[in-house]
């Protein structure tokens, strides 16, 4: 959950093979999967094996994905939703300049392989020739800006690399809430993230080697002189890009992004004609710029004026032509997916090219898609019920923080302020995007991912200098996930992750409240982890915590950071703990107050039984069921490398700080999951 909120139409063509984890759904009964469990071990030793060691037994990955779980197989669930949907809409008698027209035109020319090959390379020949004619410093910054695009929100990212110099993210100021403001993130390299590029180990160096077999595969294949020069010379520009990168941990200092005012960035950044470069990206108008990353950015500007100008050059066109590889003739393909779906996933084969013409339809057009989704898959009563299950969760939020001994009153009426301004959106947002301006066409592919993307980044950029739209939404209702938005304090809970193993309106209180009801409860909590605790009531940085309750707060955060710290699922690589924490957080806050939420929700009736289990069990269950995943190597290393999220079995076992898991289940002392009360970690 809370993973990236925005993806750029071209990231996710570029990645759509190499992130694939989905699977087919099977039929299922509403409730806990007892088949899938594995008994006959003790659930205070191993807790995920214990819900899910008969599911992981049998279960095998398929050869298109990197992992297989619920996530997956949901996501699995709703792309043959959308593929309909999208079928349903692109009838003839759909009007021309209609969303309908432009949904089926988007998804038929992405599927027009034939079309795409006799092209060859000619839809980015002339982005090429102009990347050729870059003749000085000022021309470099231009063709910089000029490729800049809306990029993830750093709080919520799983990493923050972005094939262009920098990323731009536009919402609300850090310190004026009021007005919308441009981020600038740090970006330019074509591996997942710094680690990549400067880490010893030998699994990270078969990934360097390989990629620069990439990079020179594509020049290769796009008929440049020189290619072996060409590869070697950006691979050695990124290499000095990722060295200027912070890490994926100082990247979640919220403490640490700088307001630079426009005519600031030359002094503090130079090397780059900032000027040219506002100009060429549309943005002359802001006045000022967050700076997330601000030593990057002034390393980075550096590079501009010390590396050589065709270094750039070859840079902007290896990744001009690896953005766009997925649209391109299959030989850029499966390139392209040799290296981000084999190398640096694991994933032996490629996904099924209508799975992947579907996501980027619905990427590209996601409200007008979105909108027809709810329509046809989201019932109004699901929409009730989820809401209704909301405020039982925010209301047992608000009563553990009443609860909480150690928090002086002054720091709990900041607390019960933020509660009561969290803005819950359910299934989809309020208002719709209009897609008028955006232009498809049937023969065009790439065409129409570029303008897509475009589109997208103009959107975002006519925010600036409009008021703030709190109810604004970060997915679209057909994403199964969800979010939280710590500057806007807001949750988003698309309708697509409303429906089962998460939510079943068969199924019970406490499979639902375990299930999805953790998942609510986990997005509640991110406003009060260690990111989300530093922002107030109107999404502004500050402080609002007397001393000894900050004290105390960071001394439970690392008590929980160094327990994640101790997994190690390969002998050379553990869980980062601190990297982790937010997320880490947001499962152990998030569980506990959907477990009271579930418990109130009862009314002082007696729980059900399912089966043999107590009602407790099957909450607990149901919680570690939604984490059941396989999951090749390499994925694996990727995710511990580069998210902010734990390898899922790890997550299962966040039961093992919650008073009311060991008195469901007979869980002793001597168990490998077990923890002295004194241990058990209660954030809030």
């Amino acid at each position: 959950m809370t993973r990236n909120k925005f993806t750029p139409v071209l990231f996710a063509l570029a990645l759509a093979a190499a992130t694939a984890c989905r699977s087919t759904p099977a039929a299922r009964e509403p409730g806990i999967d007892v088949a899938g469990m594995d008994t006959t071990v003790a659930p205070g030793d191993d807790f995920n094996a214990y819900a899910n060691g008969g599911w992981l037994k049998a279960t095998e990955i398929p050869a298109d994905k990197s992992s297989i779980g619920p996530w997956a197989v949901l996501f699995d669930k709703t792309t043959e939703q959308t593929q309909t949907l999208i079928k349903d809409l692109a009838g003839p008698n759909e009007p021309k300049d209609g969303d309908g027209r432009k949904i089926g035109d988007f998804y038929a020319a992405y599927m027009d392989s034939t079309g795409i090959e006799a092209k060859g390379l000619t839809p980015i020949k002339a982005q090429l020739d102009s990347i050729a004619a870059i003749a000085d410093a000022t021309a470099l910054a231009r063709a910089i800006g000029g490729t800049l695009r809306a990029d993830v929100d750093p709080l919520n990212a799983t990493n923050f690399w972005t094939e262009h110099l920098f990323g731009v993210f536009v919402t609300q100021g850090l310190d004026d809430p009021t007005h919308n403001m441009p981020y600038l993130l740090q970006g330019g390299l074509g591996m997942p993230d710094r680690d990549y590029y400067v880490a010893k180990s030998p699994a990270m160096a078969q990934l360097r080697s390989d990629y620069q077999a990439h990079v020179l595969k594509l020049f290769t294949l796009a008929g440049f002189s020189d290619p072996n020069g060409r590869a070697a010379r950006v691979f050695d520009l990124e290499s000095k890009i990722a060295a200027a990168h912070a890490t994926r941990t100082e990247s979640g200092d919220v403490k640490a992004p700088r307001t630079w005012k426009r005519a600031e960035f030359a002094a503090k950044a130079p090397g780059l004609d900032w000027p040219v470069l506002f100009a060429a990206a549309g943005l002359s108008a802001a006045p000022a710029f967050v700076v997330w990353h601000p030593a990057a950015v002034t390393a980075l500007a550096k590079l501009v004026r010390s590396e050589p100008l065709d270094a750039w050059k070859d840079w902007l066109a290896f990744h001009r032509i690896n953005e766009a590889a997925g649209l391109l003739p299959k030989a850029f393909v499966d390139q392209r997916f040799a290296f981000y779906g084999k190398a640096l996933s694991g994933t032996p084969a490629q996904r099924p090219r209508w799975q992947i013409g579907v996501n980027v339809t619905s990427t590209a057009l996601g409200d007008a898609v979105g909108k027809a989704y709810v329509a046809k898959y989201f019932p109004p009563e699901t929409k009730a019920k989820v809401q209704a299950m909301v405020a039982d969760l925010v209301k047992a939020f608000g009563v553990r923080i009443d609860a909480l001994t150690w928090m002086t009153p002054a720091t709990r009426e900041k607390a019960k302020a933020k509660l009561a301004t969290l803005k819950v959106g359910v299934g989809y947002p309020e208002t719709w995007r209009d897609y008028a301006s955006l232009q498809v066409a049937k023969d065009d592919a790439l065409g129409n991912a570029q303008r897509a993307d475009l589109f997208e980044y103009h959107w975002q950029l006519a925010k600036l200098g409009k008021p703030v739209d709190k109810g604004e939404w970060w997915m679209t209702p057909q994403t199964v996930n969800a979010l939280n938005e710590p500057l806007q304090n807001a949750l988003n809970f698309p309708a697509a992750i409303l429906q089962p193993p998460f939510f079943d309106a068969q199924a019970s209180s406490a499979y639902n409240y375990g299930a999805m009801g953790a998942v609510i409860g986990h997005e509640i909590s991110h406003s009060f982890d260690d990111q989300g605790s530093q922002f107030d009531a109107e999404g502004r940085i500050a402080n609002w915590w007397t001393k000894d309750d900050l004290a105390h707060f960071k001394a439970a955060g690392e008590a929980l950071a160094a327990q994640f710290d101790a997994y190690r699922p390969f002998p050379d690589l553990a869980v980062n703990g601190h990297q982790t924490l937010s997320e880490n957080i947001a499962d152990v806050a998030g569980l506990a107050a959907a477990y009271d939420a579930w418990k109130s929700s009862l009314g002082g009736r007696p729980e059900k039984t399912y089966k043999q289990f107590t009602g407790a069990q099957e909450f607990f269950i149901s919680n570690g069921q939604i984490w059941r995943t396989k999951q090749r190597e390499a994925a694996m290393r990727a995710q511990i490398t580069t998210d902010g999220h734990a390898p899922d079995q790890y997550r299962a076992a966040s039961v093992r700080n919650l008073d009311a898991w060991y008195d469901a289940f007979p869980v002793k002392a001597g168990q490998k999951l077990y923890l002295e009360p004194g241990q058990r970690v209660k954030v809030w």
